[in-house]
């Protein structure tokens, strides 16, 4: 018969709990024994039970000796990761002073191109503002030349669909005033008018 699976949570009847943990704390503290002759290992368990009983098992001769290698090898590992985080932020500092140094020499550049702070130019800083300013002026111009040239051939294309339209109204309209004229020559009347007093026909 297979057992159905052990649902993960406290067991509320106090003798089933006790029973369960005396069985997976014999079997945790075989399979940490296994682990230290199998793989040669150095292994510490502690295990406290509900009513505060300490259940511990121990590779080496003392307990004491692992956990001293614990705490020193935490320690250690702490050392390790702060050193790591000073490096780290140390290395954001020099990357914010880096960009900080971009920024204000993006800024200067950009008043130099507006024509201003230019006193302290020389002429080839200043031949070289001018040839970065035509060869912008020049990549305007050609942009703008691109843009017109594209609305100047929307325009063309909305011409001829206006003309394509123009000219089916154009033969709607001669269709519909050839419909029309059959029937107004079939309804025209003749009449006449006359003025006096009115004569006996006579056959």
């Amino acid at each position: 018969m297979v057992r159905g699976k052990t649902e993960m949570k406290r067991i509320e009847n106090a003798t089933s709990r006790q029973v369960t943990f005396s069985k997976r704390k014999g079997g945790l503290l075989k399979k940490a024994f296994e682990l230290s002759v199998l793989c040669d290992a150095e292994v510490a368990l502690i295990v406290f039970s509900p009513k505060g009983k300490l259940h511990e098992f121990s590779s080496s001769s003392v307990i004491n000796k692992t956990i001293e290698r614990y705490i020193t090898n935490t320690r250690n590992l702490a050392r390790q990761g702060k050193i790591a985080e000073e490096e780290n932020i140390q290395h954001l500092k020099d990357e914010a002073a880096d960009l900080n140094q971009k920024i204000e020499f993006l800024q200067d550049y950009k008043r130099k191109l507006l024509g201003e702070s230019v006193g302290s130019c020389s002429i080839d800083e200043l031949d070289q503002i001018e040839q970065q300013l035509e060869q912008s002026l020049s990549n305007i111009r050609t942009r703008k030349n691109m843009l017109l040239r594209e609305h100047i051939d929307q325009l063309r294309e909305q011409e001829k669909v206006l003309r394509n339209e123009n000219t089916e109204l154009r033969n709607k309209a001669n269709e519909t005033e050839l419909l029309v004229q059959p029937l107004a020559q079939a309804t025209d009347v003749e009449t006449g008018l006359f003025i006096g007093l009115p004569q006996t026909r006579t056959s």
